[in-house]
Formats: C-alpha cells, structure tokens, sequence
C-alpha cells in the first residue's frame, strides 16, 4: 500500500514496485501454486497472499524475498483474504468452504 505496487499475475510469485518511482523492490517466492489475491496490512510493513496451494503466506516488505509465516490448514484454494481493521489478524476463505482466522 503507501508508495507500493504488488503485481498479482497468475503466477507462483509476486513482485513489488515502489508506486512513486517505478523502481522494482522485490520478488516474493514460495508459493507453489498460482497466487490469487493480496492484501497490505494497515501500516503497510506486511503483505498476505493467498494461492492455489491451499496456503496464505505472510511477508514483511520490503525487507523478506521469503515468508515470515506460512498459514495452512486449508483443505483447497485460498480465493479471499483480508486484515482485521486493528492488524491483529488475517481472514482467509477457501473452495474448501471454511473462514480461518489467524492472529498476527
């Protein structure tokens, strides 16, 4: 968010330009399905993703090119995410029909 850029193609990785200058920042890999959706924390210190590999994965930006964490559990895709309005948690919803909540 702020002065970042995430770029979501329908790949395994996702990349960050600073949104003011245009300069490239990093590459986040470690997914091994297609990324769906991001989603910045309110102080834009994190990004969550979520993927086709049944996992969501928390980065710290811009300092981590691999996840802080990994959120499992799901039993399908991750389609949904979002932060909770006091960035405490992450919601993350499935094709597997379940809402996981995980505190940050």
């Amino acid at each position: 968010m702020g002065d970042t850029l995430p770029v979501l193609p329908l790949i395994k990785k996702t990349k960050i330009w600073n949104g003011f200058s245009g300069d490239f920042l990093v590459t986040l890999t470690g997914h091994v399905g297609s990324v769906y959706q991001v989603a910045w924390s309110g102080d834009s210190r994190y990004l969550v993703t979520a993927s086709k590999d049944s996992t969501a994965k928390l980065w710290e930006i811009p300092s981590g090119k691999r996840a802080k964490e990994t959120l499992p559990g799901h039993a399908d895709e991750v389609y949904a995410l979002d932060w909770s309005p006091n960035g405490g948690s992450v919601a993350t919803g499935s094709k597997d029909r379940t809402i996981k909540i995980w505190k940050h």
